[in-house]
């Protein structure tokens, strides 16, 4: 009787041509496992090709509610942007994704794993690490990386083994899920190109509306829980922002990202409900916590951020500053409204129960409560130690 290994698959052309690669090169019985985390496939056509290829059992998982509760949440309560840009959709992803497939290794009997990543990637690391961290004694194979393949070499492979190749696999690697998709490879890769008007699908680049949009975002503690005045689910609210701000140009994210294994690489990314969500969130944020709250969370966020794209999700460390930044997230009720017009997005209104911004203190008008005189005292102190300094090294060039 042939070894059992789980291959966490997708459908795509990586993991289809993983399938008959731990068939005949690794003489393994494949499982494939395939969890949805709101990609939108044909998870019918999905299953029917991995048994086409050869997989001898296949497992799906529905985990939109446990993704967007579990993984999307805390991101937007961390503001989570790697390196100001990314909202780490496929970061994300990758943890939910382990977890499930180690579930049904240890349900099957086998304690051998298997993901389609490359070499060059971060996602190799999030499987890697995070599978690792739940059965430290499996056995991790990734064809992909360990034969050193390129896409040129798995598309002739596919054709020589019969396994259908789309069209977009051919122009472009793509990963998605509710928070963002993602566009790689092919002519994106040349970084000084504008990309091409056929890698977006969810965010319009032309025949947008000739009138301004407005949206308005609600949060609770810091989670979103109602948009446009309507109270939804997390997984609806996030579906209804894609679409809404898709349709007005707004989402897209194309910048030099610096990889984990130290490559920088041109990204590409498609998300409209995280930008206009995070964003909101970070307003208001700025409405309702002190100065002193904001710039020390603003260093959790960065880490927190960097622990999730690096892979380190399920690091002890990770789950300290949760704890910081729930509590953190208390007072951050209230309503962000975004106008959006033409693929530019901008706050232009917001409101809270908890809101530091008092009017009386803040005018120029008359009715101020600001005692204008006390300003003078502290503004000595506040520069005095400046003022010496510069004193000090006039006197030492004389």
């Amino acid at each position: 009787m042939k070894n059992k290994v789980v291959l966490a698959y997708s459908g795509g052309l990586d993991t289809s041509v993983v399938v008959k690669l731990l068939q005949t090169k690794y003489d393994y019985d494949v499982i494939t496992v395939t969890v949805d985390v709101g990609q939108d496939d044909d998870f019918k056509d999905i299953e029917e090709k991995s048994k086409a290829i050869g997989a001898i059992k296949h497992f799906y998982f529905d985990v939109k509610e446990e993704f967007a509760k579990g993984y999307l949440i805390p991101c937007i309560k961390a503001n989570g942007l790697y390196e100001g840009k990314y909202p780490l959709a496929t970061a994300l992803a990758r943890p939910l994704i382990a977890i499930k497939t180690v579930q049904v290794a240890v349900k099957e009997g086998t304690n051998v794993l298997a993901h389609g990543c490359t070499g060059k990637g971060n996602d190799q690391i999030r499987f890697d690490i995070t599978m690792r961290s739940l059965m430290p004694t499996l056995k991790i194979v990734a064809p992909i990386r360990d034969m050193n393949l390129i896409r040129d070499e798995e598309i002739e492979f596919a054709k020589e083994h019969n396994i259908p190749v789309s069209i977009e696999s051919r122009k472009y690697s793509i990963d998605q899920n509710l928070w963002g998709r993602a566009v790689e490879g092919g002519v994106i890769e040349h970084a000084d190109s504008e990309p091409p008007q056929d890698a977006f699908q969810w965010v319009k680049t032309q025949n947008m509306p000739d009138k301004a949009c407005y949206m308005d975002i609600e949060f609770d503690s810091g989670i979103p829980i109602g948009i446009d005045g309507k109270l939804m689910s997390i997984v609806d609210l996030i579906q209804y922002a894609n679409e809404k701000a898709g349709s007005y140009g707004v989402g897209i994210i194309d910048h030099i990202e610096d990889r984990v294994v130290g490559i920088k690489s041109r990204e590409v990314y498609e998300a409209p409900a995280a930008t206009c969500i995070i964003e909101a969130h970070k307003d208001l944020e700025k409405l309702t916590l002190t100065k002193h709250e904001i710039r020390f969370k603003q260093i959790v966020d960065e880490q927190w951020a960097w622990l999730t794209y690096s892979g380190l999700w399920v690091d002890p460390l990770k789950t300290n500053l949760d704890k910081f930044i729930d509590t953190t997230q208390l007072r951050v009720c209230g309503k962000v409204k975004i106008k959006m017009y033409k693929g530019s997005l901008r706050i232009v209104g917001r409101e809270s129960k908890y809101s530091l911004y008092e009017p009386k203190l803040a005018t120029y008008s008359a009715g101020s409560t600001f005692d204008q005189s006390l300003a003078k005292g502290f503004v000595e102190l506040w520069g005095l130690q400046s003022i010496i300094a510069n004193e000090v090294m006039r006197r030492s060039e004389e």
